[in-house]
C-alpha cells in the first residue's frame, strides 16, 4: 500500500483529493491549519500543523514507522479568489512561500520519492481573448499578472532544483479555475463560480446581482474531478515541468453568469461595477496532459449544475443558523 502526505487537506482541493486516493488504495495523511470546513476528512490520519514553521513540515513528512511518504501532494497556499489576490499580495508571497520552502526541503531531505507540487495558471502573462492558445514553455520569459503568480513560479523552480539534487520525482501541474462542491462559497476567498452562485441563489427572480467589471473577461473553468483525474494521472506519468490542466471551454464572466442562470431556474439582470477583474483572457494548450490520456469529462454546464444546489443549500442551512441563533 502506498502511503500519500496530501498538504492543504483541510482545503477545497486538497480534501477531494484525499478521497481520490483512498478511492485508489492508497493510506494516506492530511495535514493543514484546519480541518475541511463542509464534510469529515477521508484521511487515514489528520494532524493540524502550520507548515510555515519548519519543523511541523519535518514532522509532517515522517510516516509513523519512521520513514518518508511514497508520494508528497504539496496544495497548502495561502490563496482565494481575484478579491484576495489582489488585496493580500503580501501575505500570499510571505505565507505561501515559507510553507513551500519549508515543505520542499523537508520532503527531499527525509528522501520522499515522488513530490507534487500545485502550481497555477497565474504564472503566465496577460492575454487577449483571440490570441493562440500557449503552451507550457510559454510561461518564459516570465511576465505573471500578479504576485500569486510570481510566488507559484518561484516555488516551481525550488521543487525542480531539489528534484535535481536529491534524485526526488517533481511533478508540476498548473491548475486552471477549478470550482464544485464544498469549495468556499463566501468570506471573500471565494472564486468566481462559487460568488456568482451564491449571489444568483440569494436573489429573487428577475433580480440583480454586481460583478466587478464590464464582464467581458475570458476564463476556462475546470471541475474538481476533471482535477482529480488529472493530478492522478500525472503523478503516475514521465511528464516533468510543468503541466496545464483544466478544460477548454471559454467563456466570459456574463456568459457564466447565463449558465448559472439557467441552471438556477432565474432571470438575472448584471451591474458592472469596479472592482479587480484580473486578466482579460488566459488560453492554453493541453497537449502534454492529453498525451497521458486525460480528458475533460464535465461541462461548465454539467459542473454548474452540481455546484449550484449545493451553494444554494449552504446559503439556505446559513440562513436558518442566523434565524435560530
Amino acid at each position: 500500500m502506498k502511503k500519500a502526505l496530501v498538504c492543504g487537506a483541510g482545503g477545497f482541493i486538497g480534501s477531494h483529493l484525499v478521497k481520490r486516493l483512498k478511492k485508489e488504495g492508497y493510506w494516506v495523511r492530511g495535514v493543514d491549519l484546519k480541518y475541511p470546513e463542509f464534510s469529515d476528512s477521508a484521511a487515514d490520519e489528520f494532524q493540524i500543523h502550520d507548515l510555515r514553521e519548519q519543523p511541523n513540515c519535518e514532522r509532517a513528512v515522517i510516516t509513523r514507522e519512521g520513514g518518508p511518504f511514497d508520494e508528497v501532494y504539496q496544495l497548502a497556499a495561502d490563496m482565494g479568489g481575484m478579491g484576495f489576490i489582489h488585496a493580500a499580495e503580501c501575505e500570499i508571497m510571505r505565507n505561501s512561500s515559507l510553507v513551500n520552502i519549508h515543505m520542499t526541503d523537508a520532503s527531499a531531505r527525509t528522501g520522499v520519492k515522488r513530490y507534487f507540487f500545485s502550481s497555477s495558471a497565474c504564472v503566465y502573462r496577460d492575454m487577449e481573448p483571440e490570441e493562440p492558445e500557449l503552451s507550457e514553455e510559454a510561461a518564459y520569459p516570465a511576465l505573471p499578472d500578479n504576485e500569486y503568480g510570481w510566488e507559484k513560479l518561484y516555488a516551481e523552480r525550488m521543487a525542480m532544483a531539489y528534484g535535481r539534487r536529491f534524485g526526488m520525482v517533481i511533478r508540476l501541474a498548473r491548475f486552471q479555475n477549478t470550482y464544485g462542491p464544498e469549495g468556499t462559497w463566501r468570506g471573500g476567498r471565494e472564486k468566481a463560480p462559487a460568488a456568482l452562485c451564491r449571489k444568483i441563489a440569494e436573489i429573487k427572480d428577475g433580480g440583480t446581482i454586481e460583478i466587478w467589471g464590464d464582464g467581458t473577461a475570458m476564463r476556462a473553468y475546470t471541475y474538481i474531478d476533471d482535477l482529480l483525474d488529472g493530478i492522478y494521472l500525472l503523478m503516475q506519468s514521465g511528464l516533468e515541468d510543468g503541466v496545464n490542466i483544466g478544460r477548454q471551454e471559454y467563456v466570459s464572466v456574463n456568459e457564466l453568469v447565463r449558465v448559472i442562470a439557467e441552471v438556477a431556474g432565474k432571470e438575472v439582470h448584471v451591474k458592472h461595477i469596479e472592482g479587480p477583474v484580473g486578466v482579460k483572457a488566459r488560453n492554453f494548450r493541453h497537449d502534454r496532459i492529453s498525451a497521458i490520456g486525460w480528458e475533460s469529462r464535465f461541462s461548465l454546464r454539467d459542473g454548474i449544475g452540481r455546484t449550484y444546489p449545493w451553494v444554494k443549500a449552504q446559503g439556505e442551512a446559513a440562513r436558518r443558523a442566523e434565524q435560530t441563533s
